[in-house]
């Protein structure tokens, strides 16, 4: 029966998922393997599904494993979302609460997250700042911030955990004007290298000596991206920008994408972004709230209106 389907089995099913085996999860959880395992089956049981293929040598997610884990994992936020709020309307909220976010993270998706912890607590006065590279992890050394959004795994403490949100498209692009952008053919290092590229600056000295994605000895170097994407689109150089900020620009053909090889498929790659927070201190409850709300307005708009449909009991998959 449905009703028999217990918090603990979801959360074995989760870590499970994400550790990639059996021990791992159990290993996590502080469980013993056998308890792991057999709340996993008894949760197939309930379901009637298999939810991992255990053939191989470590278990993989099955279709409907797969197809179940983003409910499993929306049950889980709603479940956290609910102690938090509780939480606050028995102890004291945080005054104020702040974030970092990395200038390649779509801002449109921290303004929901922001929006909804708003919504909920609005005698909290919220900040946000948003700067490249490693600032935001030295917001979060210096006890600057609550949390932080960081991109991709350049920069990383043993005092910050981290935990993935969503993946970011990058992509390398030119002005329509500029030489580079009536290049029809795929570009090689070379090519690019004999043009000017527009380089965002680390406004701290944790990425000192080193540079990311930089092939041309000619660079221009700015402090933002707002500054970098003008420059591109003047003509200046080239350079790569976070997709969410130019859809507009590539669909007018303002800017071109450039097939640079070096830079992934037809210049496209993704840069993985983590949430972060210090391992010494505790989340509030408007911090874990906004938490939540970023995992959920990270996810894809499908998935968003899934769990929406679900959540008013008109998801026709919904069992």
């Amino acid at each position: 029966m449905l009703d028999a389907l217990t918090l603990d089995q979801i959360r074995m099913f989760v870590t499970v998922a994400e550790t990639g085996s059996f021990r791992a999860g159990a290993t996590r959880l502080r469980r013993a393997q056998s308890a792991v395992s057999h709340a996993i089956a008894n949760l197939e049981h309930q379901l009637d599904v298999s939810l991992f293929d255990r053939g191989g040598h470590r278990p993989t997610l099955t279709p409907a494993g797969l197809a179940l884990l983003e409910d499993a994992h929306a049950v889980l936020l709603k479940v956290d979302f609910m102690r938090a709020r509780a939480r606050g309307l028995g102890e004291g909220v945080e005054i104020e609460l702040s974030l970092m976010v990395d200038t390649l993270y779509p801002l449109p998706v921290v303004a929901a997250a922001l929006k909804a912890v708003r919504e909920t607590w609005p005698s909290v006065r919220l900040r946000l700042a948003v700067a490249p590279l490693g600032a935001p992890l030295q917001a979060l050394r210096e006890r600057q911030c609550d949390l932080a959004i960081m991109a991709g795994e350049d920069f990383l403490d043993p005092r910050i955990e981290t935990e993935a949100l969503q993946r970011v498209p990058i992509v390398a692009v030119a002005a329509a004007s500029h030489a580079l952008a009536r290049r029809r053919k795929a570009l090689t290092s070379v090519e690019l290298a004999d043009h000017v590229q527009i380089v965002l600056e680390d406004p701290t000295p944790l990425s000192e000596g080193r540079d990311f994605g930089v092939l041309s000895p000619q660079t221009l170097r700015v402090g933002t991206q707002d500054a970098k994407r003008a420059l591109i689109l003047g003509g200046v150089g080239w350079g790569r920008l976070p997709r969410w900020v130019i859809e507009r620009e590539l669909a007018e053909k303002q800017l071109v994408p450039l097939a640079a090889t070096a830079l992934g498929p037809l210049g496209l790659a993704h840069t993985q972004t983590y949430l972060a927070r210090r391992t010494d201190r505790a989340l509030g409850v408007a911090a874990t709230a906004l938490r939540l709300a970023l995992h959920q307005h990270a996810s894809p708009p499908q998935a968003r209106q899934r769990r929406a449909r679900s959540a008013a009991g008109s998801d026709p998959t919904t069992p």
